[in-house]
């Protein structure tokens, strides 16, 4: 959706509010960003290149590194230029914001190094690392609301209340130029061709910051706005013409949850950006992880946002031979999150499909049904016993380009597999991969095991073609967790006479295991 007209004219759209009693013309903000006082905490981060997934798209993308601030985030930036601004009276009062996390960490810094007093409001949503942060930074913390709109009101009451100055995390001139100094060094740092550089936007400081400088000084240079589908609050104020508050915002990517944009931020917005690109949650989770390739650095959605939307540019128009720049904004990452983004980086690059397939209940199906699957790695199978004659499987694939799962389900379709591709449902991604069991009369005879293996092709069906015809399978969990070794969870109905044989087929099989019939969860769960 384009969003640019007559970007290098000033708008003649009042302001009210903020710290600008009018627009500033595109002449001023130029002149803010390379006069603004920003390197007093913040450094020149570097410019580098993604060298695989450079490769891999086509197209050279080179990455501003935002997240090797020294509070992991560009905020500081914008957070200080405003403080220093401040007269001593200001200063000596102390100063307040609301924030996620990342600009609260600007403001207790700059607070910090000019020795004045700083309350921070923060959502309780707020991931606790970036509370932590705050903290040991010296920052008071107030946590208030569910986003950073409730933390917002909040904070203009304590401003009043304790005569505080308030730093808005966006939506001032000087923030905003605070900010832009990104785009002052991307220019910088980059002498050759540049075709767009793509920015993650939450209340929109950031972006025109960006644009403010892009397109004062190199305006061929496309400005690329990015939000969440579940945060685009500033993608539909544009498309709108006037600012939309959002009833709600998603919080995975809790940098940039906020309910409405900036009144500058969208002024600017509007007349400079470009181009908009609204990504995904496992898009910005596949993001996260081609950083941590290329880098081995981890993002948080957030920071992720700008290569999650190059990805998806670059398909979408076909592109090759450009080069992009993501500003990596941010690293604040809850460490317990990581278990999320590790779950769904695969199917956001479509690395993965995942199938609900129907197979009868009968001897040698399960075995027949992962003949079919060939050459490709198993990445999760679960299976329950629950009827007679039918059996239902959840079972993950590996994939190697987008739109596989239609052809691996109609594969299926076709030999007498009813499939249901799930690769894009969200309830099956969220929950429905782990709820798959149960109880059951069906399972007779039922011995659990847990089997550990070698994790490389071909083990699953050696260890299905080792097993006695007569012996069914009644239950089966398997789930690819990255490591050298895979473990599998597996119900077997082996009639009593056929203890010693069951034995055997341990023996042989020679894979280390455990006898988990025993084991109270089973049996209170499952048996």
């Amino acid at each position: 959706m384009a969003g640019r007209s007559g970007a290098q004219q000033s708008p003649k759209k009042s302001r009210s509010g903020g710290s600008a009693s009018r627009p500033l013309p595109l002449t001023a903000y130029l002149q803010k960003i390379l006069t603004a006082r920003v390197y007093d905490v913040a450094h020149e981060t570097p410019l580098e290149p993604a060298r695989s997934l450079s490769k891999r798209l086509g197209n050279q993308v080179l990455l501003k590194r935002e997240d090797s601030q020294p509070v992991f985030s560009f905020k500081l930036r914008g957070a200080y230029n405003k403080m220093a601004h401040l007269s001593p009276e200001q200063l000596q009062r102390g100063v307040i914001c609301a924030s996620a996390g990342n600009h609260a960490q600007g403001v207790a810094l700059g607070a910090k190094r000019l020795g004045c007093r700083a309350m921070i409001v923060m959502p309780v949503t707020t991931p606790r690392v970036k509370v932590d942060a705050v903290r040991s930074l010296g920052g008071e913390v107030v946590l208030h609301g569910e986003s950073y709109s409730d933390a917002y009101l909040h904070a203009l009451e304590l401003e009043r209340e304790h005569g505080l100055t308030f730093v808005h995390p966006f939506d001032d001139p000087d923030v905003i130029a605070g900010q832009g100094t990104i785009a002052m060094e991307i220019l910088r740092q980059h002498q050759g061709p540049l075709d767009a550089v793509f920015v993650a936007i939450g209340g929109g400081g950031l972006i025109a910051g960006v644009a403010a400088y892009i397109k004062s000084v190199r305006p061929e240079i496309q400005v690329i706005g990015v939000q969440t589908e579940d945060s685009d609050a500033m993608v539909r104020s544009v498309k709108a013409g006037k600012r939309v508050q959002l009833s709600d915002v998603g919080l995975f990517s809790d940098g940039t949850a906020v309910k409405m944009v900036g009144e500058e931020t969208y002024r600017l917005a509007r007349e400079l950006v470009d181009d908009f690109v609204v990504v995904d949650t496992d898009a910005v989770c596949a993001a996260i992880k081609d950083v941590f390739e290329d880098t081995r650095s981890i993002l948080e959605p957030a920071g992720a946002l700008g290569v999650a939307a190059i990805k998806q540019y670059v398909e979408t128009h076909k592109l090759k031979g450009r080069t992009f720049v993501a500003i990596t904004c941010g690293a604040n990452m809850n460490f317990d999150r990581l278990r999320f983004v590790a779950e769904r980086a695969e199917v956001g690059e479509e690395r993965e499909a995942l199938f609900a397939v129907t197979i009868p209940e009968e001897r040698g199906s399960f075995k027949r049904f992962c003949e079919l699957i060939g050459p490709r790695s198993v990445t999760e199978f679960n299976y329950r016993i629950s009827d007679a004659r039918l059996a239902h499987v959840f079972v993950g694939i590996s994939t190697s380009s987008r739109g596989e799962s239609e052809k691996i389900a109609r594969n299926f379709e076709r030999h007498g597999f009813p499939t249901i591709d799930l690769t894009h449902d969200e309830l099956a991604k969220q929950h429905v991969r782990h709820m798959v069991g149960g109880r059951t009369e069906l399972a007779h005879d039922e011995r659990l095991y847990h089997f550990v293996f070698p994790e490389r092709p071909g083990a699953l069906m050696r260890f299905l073609s080792s097993m006695h015809p007569e012996w069914n399978i009644s239950l089966f969990h398997y789930r690819n967790q990255g490591a050298d070794y895979g473990r599998i969870l597996v119900g077997i109905q082996v009639p009593r006479q056929d203890k010693k044989a069951f034995r055997e087929f341990l023996d042989t099989l020679a894979y280390p295991c455990e006898d988990e019939t025993d084991n109270p969860v089973y049996r209170l769960f499952l048996r």
